[in-house]
């Protein structure tokens, strides 16, 4: 009977792994409770829902431009 695995990517790291000494598998141990704690769940869009439609067409244009001015540009000063 031919073992078809659910998850692919799991089980090819999980190889990967086993061929690594055990300072390097506590490196890639670090190295994914890092990701996954990095990983944001974000708020569903059906909670965002509510805010549909509140700003006028010149409070949208006021805040895009706003975002435009102020988010998109790099401060060399500040690294």
């Amino acid at each position: 009977m031919i073992k078809v695995s659910a998850n692919p990517i799991r089980e090819e790291i999980l190889r990967e792994l086993d061929r690594l000494p055990p300072e390097l598998q506590r490196e890639v141990l670090d190295f994914a409770r890092a990701l996954a704690s990095s990983v944001s769940e974000g708020t569903p869009g059906e909670k965002l829902l509510r805010f549909a439609g509140i700003l006028t067409p010149e409070e949208a244009e006021l805040m895009e431009r706003a975002i435009e001015e102020g988010c998109e540009r790099v401060d060399l000063s500040e690294w």
